[in-house]
């Protein structure tokens, strides 16, 4: 099993690492998308040091959809990545995988194209050329990702935790609004901003900006706990747990449940609705918990 965890900086990594997580996620502006924090190169070699004297490994994101002037910096961001010795980067530009090919890094990559995962057609496809893996897009169910697992032969990611970004614009629109109605506010994530639909008052929908535009995520955090021993026996076991909106320590308390619920699976006495209870007491109160698309016929979601 891999359970992977982004990490917003040194300290919290070493504590993931120390809670059960088997890889850890960072990446830098401009390669590296909705991550906890953007950290430089040697933040991520001292990760990676954690890392690989623990026996576990580190991700790089690079799943950015670049311009010429982000891609033009991505050679040398690669080749630096390769000299630190990180396990893999994750990427969904072709031409983040053309630079790849072309430099011929000892670096593997996981396919990670967002939204267009959503067979296994297409992940053959980059399997064929390279790719180690590849990450699900988390609009498929549970009944699609048990499908393609069992049809490729390498590790699908499947996020297990963690919001769903609903919309992302490379422009400022956080900031185009404060210069409409003349406002001064920062638009940072630590804000915590939101959006309410007008048509339901108790809907809060998270939203940022930052150098890559402007973020908005489900008013709801995914969570696959009550669907773990499925999703592992269908062989689904690569977990992903995306903390971008939970920072710090309660995120770690979250990461070393999930853990957990891995360890007891693998020996045979996982209970999902104790597990289940256990998260709700860990889960920040203005962010309910949904099962998203995974338990969805796919004939309504399509």
């Amino acid at each position: 099993m891999n359970l992977i965890a982004t990490a917003e900086s040194c300290q919290q990594a070493e504590a993931l690492l120390d809670a059960g997580a088997d890889t850890l996620l960072v990446g830098s502006h401009p390669f590296g998308l909705r991550l906890p924090h953007s950290l430089n190169l040697n933040e991520i070699e001292t990760i990676r040091t954690m890392a690989h004297d623990r026996q576990k490994k580190v991700t790089v994101a690079c799943n950015a959809l670049l311009h010429n002037q982000q891609i033009d910096k991505l050679p040398a961001y690669l080749s630096r990545l390769a000299e630190i010795g990180v396990d893999a980067v994750t990427v969904g530009d072709p031409g983040a995988v053309f630079i790849l090919e072309e430099l011929q890094l000892p670096l593997p990559y996981i396919y990670d194209a967002e939204t267009l995962v959503t067979s296994s057609r297409q992940i053959s496809f980059w399997l064929k050329r390279g790719a180690v893996g590849a990450v699900a897009a988390r609009e498929l169910t549970l009944t699609e990702l048990k499908a393609i697992q069992a049809s490729v032969d390498k590790p699908v990611e499947v996020l297990v935790y963690g919001p769903t970004c609903i919309h992302q614009s490379a422009r400022p629109l956080l900031t185009n609004y404060y210069h409409y109605v003349g406002l001064k506010e920062s638009v940072a994530k630590d804000r915590h901003l939101l959006l309410r639909d007008p048509k339901n008052e108790a809907s809060q929908y998270p939203i940022y900006e930052d150098e890559d535009g402007t973020h908005i995520f489900s008013t709801v955090d995914l969570s696959l706990m009550s669907e773990l021993q499925e999703a592992y026996d269908a062989g689904l076991h690569t977990w992903k747990l995306d903390g971008v909106l939970l920072r710090g320590n309660a995120f770690v308390a979250i990461v070393r449940l999930f853990a957990e619920a891995a360890r007891a699976i693998e020996q045979g006495h996982f209970i999902a609705a104790s597990f289940c209870n256990r998260l709700s007491t860990l889960q920040p109160p203005t962010r309910p918990i949904g099962t998203g698309f995974y338990l969805k016929d796919p004939k309504d979601v399509h």
